[in-house]
Protein backbone atom coordinates (compact mmCIF):
# COMPACT_ATOMS: atom_id res chain seq x y z
CA UNK A 1 0.00 0.00 0.00
CA UNK A 2 0.73 3.38 -0.56
CA UNK A 3 -0.17 6.57 0.43
CA UNK A 4 -0.38 10.50 -1.01
CA UNK A 5 0.15 13.59 0.73
CA UNK A 6 0.58 17.17 0.08
CA UNK A 7 2.72 19.46 1.30
CA UNK A 8 3.62 23.36 0.05
CA UNK A 9 5.41 22.78 -2.68
CA UNK A 10 5.12 19.09 -2.83
CA UNK A 11 3.09 16.41 -3.01
CA UNK A 12 4.25 12.49 -2.21
CA UNK A 13 3.42 9.01 -1.79
CA UNK A 14 5.02 7.23 1.06
CA UNK A 15 5.46 3.46 1.55
CA UNK A 16 4.89 3.02 5.05
CA UNK A 17 1.68 2.81 7.96
CA UNK A 18 0.36 6.18 8.14
CA UNK A 19 1.65 8.69 10.47
CA UNK A 20 -1.72 9.66 11.78
CA UNK A 21 -5.10 7.90 12.72
CA UNK A 22 -7.41 10.35 11.12
CA UNK A 23 -7.41 8.98 7.61
CA UNK A 24 -9.49 7.50 5.31
CA UNK A 25 -8.69 5.95 2.12
CA UNK A 26 -10.29 6.47 -1.20
CA UNK A 27 -9.34 4.30 -4.26
CA UNK A 28 -7.92 5.44 -7.54
CA UNK A 29 -6.88 3.84 -10.59
CA UNK A 30 -3.20 4.04 -9.56
CA UNK A 31 -2.98 4.49 -5.44
CA UNK A 32 -4.61 4.52 -2.55
CA UNK A 33 -5.30 8.49 -1.96
CA UNK A 34 -5.70 9.01 1.91
CA UNK A 35 -6.69 12.57 3.59
CA UNK A 36 -6.41 13.94 7.41
CA UNK A 37 -7.25 16.69 9.14
CA UNK A 38 -4.38 17.67 10.52
CA UNK A 39 -2.35 19.73 8.30
CA UNK A 40 -3.24 18.40 4.74
CA UNK A 41 -0.97 15.77 5.33
CA UNK A 42 -3.24 13.09 3.06
CA UNK A 43 -5.12 14.57 -0.03
CA UNK A 44 -7.14 13.35 -2.65
CA UNK A 45 -7.26 17.93 -3.89
CA UNK A 46 -4.57 18.11 -6.59
CA UNK A 47 -2.37 21.31 -5.73
CA UNK A 48 -2.30 23.71 -8.68
CA UNK A 49 0.05 27.05 -8.76
CA UNK A 50 -2.54 29.96 -7.77
CA UNK A 51 -1.51 32.66 -9.73
CA UNK A 52 -1.88 35.71 -9.10
CA UNK A 53 -3.03 36.36 -5.46
CA UNK A 54 -4.85 39.28 -3.72
CA UNK A 55 -2.20 41.11 -1.66
CA UNK A 56 0.98 40.35 -3.10
CA UNK A 57 2.93 41.16 -6.53
CA UNK A 58 4.79 37.77 -5.95
CA UNK A 59 3.86 34.76 -7.79
CA UNK A 60 5.73 31.16 -7.90
CA UNK A 61 7.84 30.91 -10.61
CA UNK A 62 8.46 27.44 -12.74
CA UNK A 63 11.27 25.91 -14.09
CA UNK A 64 13.57 27.07 -15.49
CA UNK A 65 13.17 30.52 -13.92
CA UNK A 66 16.69 31.39 -13.11
CA UNK A 67 15.76 31.84 -9.23
CA UNK A 68 15.62 28.40 -8.44
CA UNK A 69 18.85 27.81 -9.59
CA UNK A 70 20.63 31.41 -8.48
CA UNK A 71 22.70 31.63 -4.65
CA UNK A 72 20.13 32.40 -1.61
CA UNK A 73 22.04 35.83 0.25
CA UNK A 74 21.34 34.99 3.95
CA UNK A 75 18.62 37.79 5.12
CA UNK A 76 20.63 40.61 7.53
CA UNK A 77 19.66 42.28 10.74
CA UNK A 78 18.74 45.48 8.69
CA UNK A 79 16.08 43.15 6.82
CA UNK A 80 14.89 42.04 9.77
CA UNK A 81 15.04 45.74 11.69
CA UNK A 82 13.26 47.37 8.97
CA UNK A 83 10.65 45.20 8.26
CA UNK A 84 10.95 44.16 4.98
CA UNK A 85 11.65 40.71 5.59
CA UNK A 86 8.09 40.40 8.21
CA UNK A 87 6.46 41.77 4.78
CA UNK A 88 7.94 39.32 2.50
CA UNK A 89 6.96 36.26 5.10
CA UNK A 90 3.44 37.72 5.18
CA UNK A 91 2.67 37.43 1.34
CA UNK A 92 4.57 34.59 1.06
CA UNK A 93 2.07 33.15 3.83
CA UNK A 94 -0.80 34.45 1.40
CA UNK A 95 0.59 32.57 -1.69
CA UNK A 96 1.19 29.45 0.33
CA UNK A 97 -2.59 28.78 1.52
CA UNK A 98 -3.45 30.09 -1.86
CA UNK A 99 -1.33 26.79 -3.01
CA UNK A 100 -3.28 24.83 -0.60
CA UNK A 101 0.39 24.37 1.19
CA UNK A 102 2.32 23.72 4.70
CA UNK A 103 5.37 25.44 3.94
CA UNK A 104 7.04 27.51 0.83
CA UNK A 105 10.89 28.94 0.20
CA UNK A 106 11.27 32.33 -1.13
CA UNK A 107 12.87 31.83 -4.19
CA UNK A 108 9.88 29.92 -5.10
CA UNK A 109 8.31 33.48 -5.19
CA UNK A 110 11.39 34.57 -7.01
CA UNK A 111 13.12 36.44 -4.02
CA UNK A 112 16.61 34.53 -3.50
CA UNK A 113 16.49 34.74 0.13
CA UNK A 114 17.04 32.24 2.69
CA UNK A 115 13.57 32.42 4.19
CA UNK A 116 11.04 29.68 4.77
CA UNK A 117 7.14 30.09 6.29
CA UNK A 118 5.53 27.47 7.88
CA UNK A 119 2.72 26.35 9.12
CA UNK A 120 1.89 22.67 10.02
CA UNK A 121 -1.86 22.81 9.99
CA UNK A 122 -2.21 24.49 6.39
CA UNK A 123 -5.06 26.80 7.84
CA UNK A 124 -4.83 30.00 7.67
CA UNK A 125 -7.04 30.42 10.27
CA UNK A 126 -4.47 28.91 12.57
CA UNK A 127 -2.10 32.01 12.56
CA UNK A 128 -0.60 30.59 15.80
CA UNK A 129 0.79 27.95 14.08
CA UNK A 130 2.79 30.22 11.80
CA UNK A 131 6.51 29.91 11.42
CA UNK A 132 8.74 31.95 9.46
CA UNK A 133 12.25 30.76 9.62
CA UNK A 134 15.03 33.31 8.60
CA UNK A 135 18.60 31.93 7.85
CA UNK A 136 17.85 28.03 8.27
CA UNK A 137 20.55 25.11 8.63
CA UNK A 138 20.22 21.61 8.73
CA UNK A 139 22.67 20.57 11.27
CA UNK A 140 21.81 17.05 11.71
CA UNK A 141 20.69 14.76 9.22
CA UNK A 142 19.34 10.74 10.89
CA UNK A 143 21.00 7.86 9.25
CA UNK A 144 17.76 6.26 8.23
CA UNK A 145 16.26 7.25 5.29
CA UNK A 146 12.86 7.18 3.35
CA UNK A 147 11.72 7.09 -0.36
CA UNK A 148 8.92 8.66 -1.59
CA UNK A 149 7.17 10.47 -4.21
CA UNK A 150 7.51 13.97 -4.31
CA UNK A 151 6.36 16.98 -6.83
CA UNK A 152 6.43 20.46 -6.92
CA UNK A 153 4.49 24.11 -7.73
CA UNK A 154 7.47 25.03 -9.63
CA UNK A 155 7.63 21.73 -11.76
CA UNK A 156 3.79 21.08 -12.86
CA UNK A 157 2.54 18.03 -14.00
CA UNK A 158 4.80 15.67 -12.74
CA UNK A 159 6.99 14.07 -9.64
CA UNK A 160 9.38 11.30 -9.36
CA UNK A 161 10.42 9.00 -5.94
CA UNK A 162 13.42 11.03 -3.42
CA UNK A 163 15.43 9.88 -0.77
CA UNK A 164 15.11 11.95 2.44
CA UNK A 165 16.01 11.54 5.80
CA UNK A 166 13.53 10.33 7.65
CA UNK A 167 14.38 13.27 10.94
CA UNK A 168 16.39 16.06 10.44
CA UNK A 169 17.58 19.08 13.66
CA UNK A 170 17.40 22.59 12.16
CA UNK A 171 18.66 25.72 13.53
CA UNK A 172 17.27 29.32 12.88
CA UNK A 173 16.19 32.81 13.44
CA UNK A 174 12.59 34.22 13.69
CA UNK A 175 11.16 37.66 12.61
CA UNK A 176 12.61 38.89 15.75
CA UNK A 177 16.39 37.85 15.33
CA UNK A 178 15.27 35.29 18.28
CA UNK A 179 17.22 31.84 17.48
CA UNK A 180 15.14 28.63 16.53
CA UNK A 181 16.31 24.61 17.22
CA UNK A 182 14.13 22.05 16.01
CA UNK A 183 14.01 18.47 15.39
CA UNK A 184 11.31 17.48 12.06
CA UNK A 185 10.53 14.44 12.32
CA UNK A 186 8.36 12.23 9.35
CA UNK A 187 6.45 13.95 6.83
CA UNK A 188 7.47 17.43 8.11
CA UNK A 189 11.04 16.28 8.01
CA UNK A 190 10.55 15.17 4.34
CA UNK A 191 8.47 18.90 3.72
CA UNK A 192 11.84 21.10 5.63
CA UNK A 193 14.05 19.29 3.10
CA UNK A 194 12.50 19.64 0.33
CA UNK A 195 11.84 23.98 1.12
CA UNK A 196 15.22 23.81 1.88
CA UNK A 197 16.80 22.11 -1.03
CA UNK A 198 15.02 25.53 -2.65
CA UNK A 199 17.31 27.80 -0.50
CA UNK A 200 20.52 25.79 -1.65
CA UNK A 201 19.70 26.03 -5.31
CA UNK A 202 18.68 22.46 -5.28
CA UNK A 203 15.24 21.18 -6.80
CA UNK A 204 13.78 17.52 -6.96
CA UNK A 205 14.24 16.73 -10.34
CA UNK A 206 18.02 16.83 -9.62
CA UNK A 207 17.26 13.93 -6.39
CA UNK A 208 15.65 11.55 -9.01
CA UNK A 209 16.85 8.39 -10.29
CA UNK A 210 17.68 7.92 -14.54
CA UNK A 211 13.95 6.30 -14.47
CA UNK A 212 12.33 9.30 -13.79
CA UNK A 213 14.46 11.72 -15.30
CA UNK A 214 13.51 9.88 -18.28
CA UNK A 215 10.31 10.15 -17.52
CA UNK A 216 9.91 13.69 -16.69
CA UNK A 217 11.97 15.08 -19.31
CA UNK A 218 9.13 15.46 -22.16
CA UNK A 219 7.30 17.86 -18.89
CA UNK A 220 10.54 19.67 -18.56
CA UNK A 221 11.29 20.28 -22.28
CA UNK A 222 7.78 21.50 -22.33
CA UNK A 223 8.74 24.07 -19.84
CA UNK A 224 11.97 25.04 -20.92
CA UNK A 225 10.16 25.95 -24.04
CA UNK A 226 7.59 27.59 -22.69
CA UNK A 227 9.57 29.87 -20.72
CA UNK A 228 11.60 30.78 -23.56
CA UNK A 229 15.24 32.84 -23.13
CA UNK A 230 17.09 33.22 -20.25
CA UNK A 231 16.29 30.07 -18.50
CA UNK A 232 18.39 28.13 -15.95
CA UNK A 233 18.26 24.44 -16.10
Amino acid sequence: MSMMYTFGAFVGRKSASAFFPSQKSVTTSCSNVFTSTRGRLFSSKEEVNPGKVEGTDLMIVEYPHPSLRAENVEVTEEELKDGSIAKLSKEMFKIMYAAEGVGLAAPQVGVNKRLMVYNPTGNSKKWLEEVTMVNPKIVTYSEGVDRATEGCLSFPNMSGDVTRSRWIKVEAMNLKGKKIKKKFTDWEARVFQHEYDHLEGTVYIDRLDDDDKSNVKPVLEELIEKFGEGGKL
